[in-house]
């Protein structure tokens, strides 16, 4: 029982400042998944088109982004965009975060593309539709349907991910818990407590992305 009570403590103690956190955690998970999604889309789009170059490039920046880890890239980032222009920690931080993504939404992307049958491109083209057209009306609407799911997953990996930024002094979830474990010396409390605040944005998520499935018929 006693541990129950200092938890409880614990969770009163640090709501305020936890709320205001989560605001900030959503805001930076979903500037990171914006930005992830658009430079997923483009760089899918250069890795499946004719131009070797383009082909180059896109594979340049996935083998990049997906062969260091996260952590770094943030720090690289952060410092890296903060030395030409004057950005806060919030907005390096969703950068750095979008920009990870985006080489994995990428592979997302071109996976649901090229799964599309050949027949269907063949079909269309036979009917009179140019390759972007085809590209618009017949494969995209497919693959983004298809794509729904692995992106419901990388989107939860991304708001635990946000979790990262805290060390550029980023106020999010973790940072706030990190800064009052140090300060109330109950560190086991205070984790246990923002682990409990990610689990209930993850079952949010989760349950909005499976709403949003069932209502596109992502399995039919």
């Amino acid at each position: 029982m006693e541990f129950i009570q200092t938890i409880m403590d614990v969770l009163v103690r640090t709501a305020p400042g936890f709320l205001e956190a989560t605001v900030l955690t959503l805001q930076i998970t979903a500037v990171a998944l914006i930005l992830g999604t658009i430079l997923g889309l483009v760089f899918a789009l250069m890795k499946i088109s004719r131009s070797k170059i383009l082909q180059t490039i896109a594979n340049f920046y996935i083998t990049i982004i997906r062969g260091t880890p996260l952590i770094v890239q943030i720090m690289f980032l952060y410092f890296g965009i903060t030395a030409i222009i004057v950005l806060d920690g919030f907005w390096a931080g969703a950068i750095a975060l979008g920009v990870h993504n985006g080489a994995y939404i990428a592979e997302i992307f071109r996976g649901a593309i090229q799964g599309i049958d050949k027949g269907q491109r063949e079909a269309s083209m036979a009917l009179g539709m140019t390759r972007f057209q085809s590209m618009k009306r017949i494969i995209f609407p497919q693959a983004l349907k298809r794509s729904i799911p692995p992106l419901g997953n990388q989107f939860i990996i991304t708001l635990k991910d946000s979790s990262l930024v805290y060390i550029i002094s980023v106020p999010e979830l973790f940072g706030i818990a990190n800064r009052d474990a140090a300060q109330s010396f109950q560190p086991f409390e205070t984790y246990l407590v923002v682990g409990f605040y990610y689990l209930i944005l993850v079952l949010i998520f989760t349950l909005i992305l499976k709403w949003y499935e069932n209502r596109l018929n992502v399995d039919k």
